[in-house]
């Protein structure tokens, strides 16, 4: 089954790439490695939530959003490489969760993002990782997520 197949199997369809709000690309190939910026929740041009997990963000509901930021990064590995079967693994994924002072579950929050590569790719989406908690994160969302991938 393809990762496309296996998205529509769980019922997902790859967004339009969100455009940057800043001076950099979405997404970068530099040999056989794709470089994803860091994605947030945005569906339909539209910012799902804002606010610091732990505090406005119940730890559950940035989980979900991790997984919208995960789509996002799918969505921008794709416009790079064409089809997510030229995917050969997920390699890196880093996680920047916006958070109150004393939360302490960001790999939980990330777990969000890190599933859905498994969920996608099987085998090839198990990958290394940082789950960060950070002060404030653009636009005020509560969950960044960006990745490198290996690619044919």
């Amino acid at each position: 089954m393809t990762p496309e197949e296996r998205l529509a199997e769980l019922g997902l369809t790859l967004p339009q790439v969100v455009p940057p709000v800043a001076a950099y690309v979405p997404a970068l190939r530099s040999g056989d490695h794709v470089y994803v910026s860091g994605q947030v929740p945005v569906s339909g041009g539209k910012v799902l939530a804002e606010g610091k997990v732990g505090a406005e963000i119940d730890p559950d509901r940035a989980k979900e959003l991790a997984r919208v930021c995960a789509l996002n990064g799918l969505a921008a590995l794709k416009s790079v490489v064409g089809d997510l079967s030229n995917v050969v693994r997920i390699v890196k994924v880093v996680g920047f969760v916006a958070s109150d002072p004393a939360f302490t579950g960001q790999p939980q929050v990330i777990n969000g993002a890190s599933e859905l590569f498994g969920e996608v790719f099987g085998e090839a989406g198990k990958h290394a990782r940082s789950a960060v908690g950070v002060a404030a994160l653009p636009l005020n969302v509560p969950v960044e997520v960006e990745l490198i991938a290996e690619v044919r």
